[in-house]
C-alpha cells in the first residue's frame, strides 16, 4: 500500500516519467549508470549476500548487483511503479539471471522483506514524501552492520547536465501546474545538501556516514536536437514544461530556440556533454 504522501509521485513515475524514460532510455541508462558503476565499485556488496536494490527502475542495477553477490547470493529490486518491475523482470529473464527478483512496493510504508546484507540505490532515494520514514523502514529490512550505499544528486548549480535547461526554460515559461498534473514528489536535488543528507540518515537509524564528491561529464544527446529534446523531456526543464501545460506548447519554439543557442557550444562529433556532480553515500546499518 502506497504511503499517502507518495501517491501523486507514484501516478507520475508509472505513467507520463515512464514513457519519457522509455524514450530516452539509452541516455538515462547511460548517465545514471556512470555513476552507479563508480559507488558500486567502491562499496561492493558481499560475495554470498542478499542486497536490495532501492528504486530499480529497468532493473539493470539489480543484475548487476546479482552478479556481484554471485549463485550463492540474492538481488531484490523494488520500485514504487509497477510498469517499472514488468520491464525489468522481462529484461531479467531475457538475460537468464536466476538470482535477481523484483518487486512493486512504496519503500516508505510497504513490508520490504529482508534481513538484507547490504543495501544500494542508485538515484533511488530522493522522491520521498517522508524520507526519514523511507529510511527508517529500510533500516528495518536490513541486518545490524549492512551498508546502505546510494548516490544522489548534489546542489542544481553543481549539475549544468540539468540546470543549465532549467533556467533557460524557467526564465521562459510560468512554473504553474494548470493541468493539475501529478509531480514527481520533492525532486532530484532534495538530498543535496550534505548536512541535511547526513542528518536524515541518523535519524533513520543509520551511522558511519560518508559522504563523497563524484564528478563526471554527461553524454545528454547524440546531437544538438537530441539534446534539446531529452531536455524538455526529463529533469527539471522537463517537469516545469509538463506542468504548465498548454502555455508550454505554445512557448515551444522560443524556448528550444534559446536551449539550441546554450546547448550548440557542448556539441562535439562524440555529442552534447555537460558536467553533473553527484554524492556517493555510504551508512551503516547501526
Amino acid at each position: 500500500m502506497a504511503a499517502p504522501g507518495n501517491s501523486e509521485a507514484i501516478e507520475a513515475w508509472n505513467t507520463v516519467l515512464f514513457d519519457k524514460f522509455v524514450r530516452f532510455r539509452d541516455l538515462v541508462e547511460l548517465n545514471l549508470g556512470k555513476h552507479g558503476e563508480v559507488a558500486m565499485a567502491s562499496h561492493p556488496p558481499p560475495t554470498g549476500g542478499r542486497v536490495l536494490d532501492v528504486g530499480c527502475g529497468f532493473g539493470g542495477t539489480t543484475l548487476d548487483l546479482a552478479r556481484l553477490v554471485g549463485d550463492g547470493g540474492e538481488a531484490v529490486g523494488v520500485d514504487a511503479a509497477a510498469r517499472f518491475i514488468a520491464d525489468a523482470s522481462s529484461a531479467a529473464a531475457r538475460a537468464g539471471v536466476k538470482n535477481a527478483r523484483f518487486m512493486t512496493a512504496d519503500v516508505e510504508s510497504d513490508d520490504l522483506g529482508g534481513p538484507y546484507d547490504h543495501a544500494f540505490a542508485r538515484f533511488g532515494t530522493m522522491f520521498f514524501a517522508s524520507p526519514v520514514r523511507a529510511l527508517r523502514n529500510l533500516r528495518r529490512a536490513l541486518r545490524p552492520g549492512a551498508r546502505l550505499v546510494k548516490t544522489v544528486w548534489r546542489r542544481r548549480d553543481d549539475n549544468p547536465c540539468f540546470h543549465l535547461a532549467e533556467l533557460i526554460v524557467k526564465g521562459l515559461v510560468p512554473q504553474e501546474n494548470k493541468d493539475n498534473a501529478p509531480t514527481c514528489g520533492p525532486g532530484p536535488f532534495s538530498m543535496a545538501d550534505a548536512d541535511t543528507l547526513t542528518s536524515i540518515l541518523l535519524a533513520a537509524g543509520f551511522d558511519d556516514v560518508t559522504l563523497t564528491r563524484l564528478e563526471l561529464p554527461l553524454r545528454i544527446g547524440r546531437d544538438v536536437d537530441q539534446a534539446i529534446e531529452f531536455a524538455l523531456a526529463l529533469g527539471p526543464a522537463g517537469e516545469v514544461m509538463r506542468l504548465a501545460g498548454a502555455e508550454a506548447e505554445r512557448l515551444r519554439p522560443q524556448v528550444m530556440a534559446a536551449l539550441r543557442e546554450a546547448l550548440t557550444p557542448l556539441a562535439s562529433e562524440a555529442g552534447v556533454f555537460a558536467g553533473s556532480s553527484t554524492w556517493v553515500v555510504s551508512a551503516r546499518a547501526a
